[in-house]
């Protein structure tokens, strides 16, 4: 069983930065998708950036330039590092995880282990 527990969330002015953690706890894998998902109410649940257990990344085109994916060398802490911060970046911020091979995708449907989430709130 894995668990995951995100961090790093808050309140920020448009075009201030903020960093998401999340730490890895339990049974990890050596071939694995992970990463960041936001959710406003109302609207599906959408990648906003993902990699792979080979260090290969994925972004939503919304956030290229801006946010910057990374990992610890244990492996055990996933990092959103999010800077020019926008109104429409305001969300529950998720982290999650796969065992899976191959290019990670950002469709949300493919992972099946969550965190809680964190709040991100950009105002203008």
């Amino acid at each position: 069983l894995v668990q995951l527990v995100e961090s790093g969330g808050g309140s920020v002015q448009a075009g201030g930065s903020l960093r998401l953690s999340c730490a890895v706890f339990g049974r990890s894998y050596r071939e694995y998708w992970m990463g960041w998902f936001r959710q406003v109410p109302g609207k599906e649940r959408e990648g906003v950036a993902v990699i792979n257990g080979d260090g290969r990344t994925a972004y939503a085109d919304s956030v290229k330039g801006r946010f910057t994916l990374s990992e610890d060398n244990a492996k055990k802490n996933l990092y959103l590092q999010m800077n020019d911060l926008k109104p429409d970046d305001t969300a529950m911020y998720f982290c999650a995880q796969n065992r899976a091979q191959g290019p990670p995708v950002l469709s949300a449907h493919w992972y099946d282990e969550w965190g809680q989430g964190t709040q991100v709130t950009v105002s203008s």
